[in-house]
């Protein structure tokens, strides 16, 4: 069984422009994904879809094969499942084989819960469904405490009474570290109008914590990035040969705060 990693990585963001090719911790970026791929057991190959010609040279460095991006693919309005079809297609007439399961990994995510590519591959085999996506609990951007504006007056969008965290409904986004689909749900999206279609009909989630996933998108995302890094390397390095896995950035900072972890 082929199961194929798709790395996205655009050079245009116009947020952080080649966000995925700055100095992070030491090195760029992109190449945390690298490693998280290499760091798969059920991934059998792995490439590189992008316009960047920086991160297409990391990409060839570390021995990942690199698909060239069209310009008409490379926008900020380019639909990322027209992005994997096109490398899925280019890598499967390279190889003249087949991939039957799809993974795709966002190049400006860093920071990814350890074995959670994995266990997202691991359901779609176990559960036969069209798609996995890895999620996080909504916290306090819930729906039921957010509010419309009309004017400056406060408009509830669910209305309610709820006051307590503990009280509200358990919700949940897509964090941006792994999504797995079948190739078949992949390619029957092919055309259609809902950009969301290449999940399929049967939709699953591995569900994390808030603070597993670091997505960057502004610089304020790189520093919380950098600061995860940095706190989980010197977690790492304090651990005793054989102790337990080092503990969260949200566990890092809260260590002796006294503050309510979320």
């Amino acid at each position: 069984m082929a199961v194929l990693g798709v790395i996205l990585a655009r050079a245009g963001s116009k947020g952080l422009p080649d966000k995925c090719v700055l100095p992070l911790a030491g090195r760029p970026v992109i190449v945390y994904t690298f490693q998280h791929a290499r760091q798969s057991r059920r991934l059998t190959d792995t490439l590189l879809t992008t316009d960047s010609a920086r991160a297409a040279a990391l990409a060839r460095a570390e021995g990942i094969t690199v698909v060239e991006r069209p310009p008409e693919l490379a926008t900020d309005t380019a639909r990322v499942d027209d992005v994997v079809r096109h490398a899925v297609s280019a890598w499967e007439s390279a190889r003249s084989a087949i991939a039957d399961i799809v993974v795709v990994l966002y190049g400006n995510v860093p920071v990814r819960a350890d074995g959670v590519i994995d266990r997202c591959i691991d359901l779609l085999l176990s559960s036969g469904c069209d798609s996995v996506r890895s999620v996080a609990p909504v916290t306090k951007q819930h729906p039921d405490w957010i509010h419309r504006l009309e004017g400056d007056r406060l408009i509830q969008f669910r209305p309610n009474s709820i006051h307590r965290r503990q009280d509200l409904e358990p919700l949940y986004y897509h964090d941006g570290a792994v999504v797995v689909v079948t190739r078949r749900a992949l390619f029957a999206a092919a055309g259609q109008p809902d950009p969301h279609a290449f999940f399929g009909a049967d939709r699953r989630a591995i569900v994390g914590r808030e603070e597993d996933t670091v997505d960057i998108d502004t610089p304020a995302d790189f520093y919380r990035a950098e600061a995860a890094i940095r706190l989980r390397a010197e977690a790492i390095a304090k651990r005793p040969a054989g102790g337990s896995a080092a503990p969260s950035f949200t566990a890092v900072l809260n260590c002796g705060s006294g503050h309510e972890q979320r």
